[in-house]
């Protein structure tokens, strides 16, 4: 089971998305796919300041958003996200709170995180985390 990171996402609406990420997409079922609703927040964010914002939004949700699992961030995330935070800020390896909240997200659901960031969510203590891009 797998957790799609926003870099993901955002490469499969490029206009000439990886060949590599789309055959490894092929190799999974849709439902062993999902996303953080944190990762659709930092999606919003960017398609939001586009200036065909209100269609590129619609293709996004029809073409991908639709397909995927989207996850909450409830209690059990944030807990552990703040014990994360807490300790990544002791050794002075903090990645941010979205990647924080996202590593959380995997961890609690038991996700292997998809990403193209893999210098960050490596961080992560017991994080297991793939780049469909590069592998």
């Amino acid at each position: 089971m797998y957790l799609l990171d926003t870099n993901i996402i955002s490469e499969l609406v490029r206009k000439k998305p990886s060949s590599r990420l789309i055959h490894r997409l092929a190799r999974h079922e849709a439902a062993s796919l999902s996303t953080s609703v944190i990762c659709i927040a930092e999606l919003r964010r960017g398609v939001a300041l586009r200036t065909d914002r209100e269609l590129f939004w619609k293709r996004l949700e029809r073409e991908i958003l639709d397909r995927l699992r989207v996850l909450p961030f409830k209690l059990p995330e944030a807990l552990l996200m703040g014990d994360l935070y807490a300790s990544q800020q002791r050794s002075g390896t903090l990645i941010g709170l979205p990647d924080l909240m996202i590593s959380a997200t995997a961890l609690v659901n038991d996700l292997v995180i998809v990403t193209a960031n893999t210098r960050h969510f490596s961080r992560v203590p017991d994080l297991a985390v793939e780049n469909w891009l590069m592998d």
